[in-house]
């Protein structure tokens, strides 16, 4: 069962939230952050995903901040916007939208609380690691990861990359792991935007891979 609520962030402002519902007792709560396309289709077919796996699942509307019902599609004009919103996208802003949804899964659980993110929101649920107060972190393709490297997480996490992902330098993500060594990371024979199906770059068996291995360790430690 979904659903679209408000959510109130700690500087009162009110976004919209996507929710899926588990059909019983949810395991824990999980929070699904969005690539620079919005809460679009693909974000909510990830989002019931974890559902259907049993999490109570929620996926914040970061881009409402600047533009109410933001729902882009990966190419043409779609594009073009994405990329033109996507530097108005603020990491304070962000984390503090993110925040309330993890509150909302908390309270609506009682139990623990973890994120997974793509793209931006790869590097968003990094920073709940660091920032927030999560269980656990899973983050795909995390754009600007490396301007991050500096901060050490507090919960376990797992992070995706692609080997021919040209828009990630694999230095970043070297230096991450070697200051962070005990952060899970794989990399996959794909490109970036390997986990979404509505793209070109779509690569089925990483993502099938990548999902079974976030799914065990989401399981792991939230359970």
């Amino acid at each position: 069962m979904s659903e679209w609520q408000q959510l109130k962030a700690n500087d009162g402002h009110e976004l919209d939230a996507y929710i899926a519902r588990p059909e019983g007792e949810p395991i824990a709560g999980l929070v699904v952050v969005q690539e620079i396309f919005g809460v679009n289709a693909h974000i909510r077919s990830v989002a019931d995903g974890y559902a259907r796996d049993g999490f109570l699942a929620i996926a914040p509307a970061l881009f409402d901040r600047i533009e109410k019902h933001i729902e882009l599609k990966y190419e043409g004009e779609d594009m073009q916007k994405a990329i033109s919103l996507a530097p108005k996208l603020n990491m304070e802003n962000a984390l503090q939208d993110v925040a309330a949804a993890l509150d909302y899964v908390r309270k609506g659980t009682g139990k623990k609380v973890g994120v997974i993110g793509y793209c931006f929101g790869g590097t968003v649920a990094w920073l709940c690691a660091t920032r927030l107060k999560v269980d656990a972190a899973v983050g795909y393709y995390a754009g600007r990861i490396g301007n991050f490297v500096a901060e050490t997480p507090k919960a376990p996490v797992m992070l995706h990359f692609g080997k021919q992902d040209t828009h990630i330098p694999k230095e970043d993500i070297d230096r991450l792991h070697a200051a962070h060594p005990e952060t899970q990371i794989y990399w996959y024979d794909a490109g970036h935007g390997f986990n979404c199906d509505a793209r070109s770059s779509y690569e089925p068996a990483s993502a099938k891979l990548a999902r079974e291995r976030s799914l065990a360790f989401l399981k792991e430690y939230l359970s």
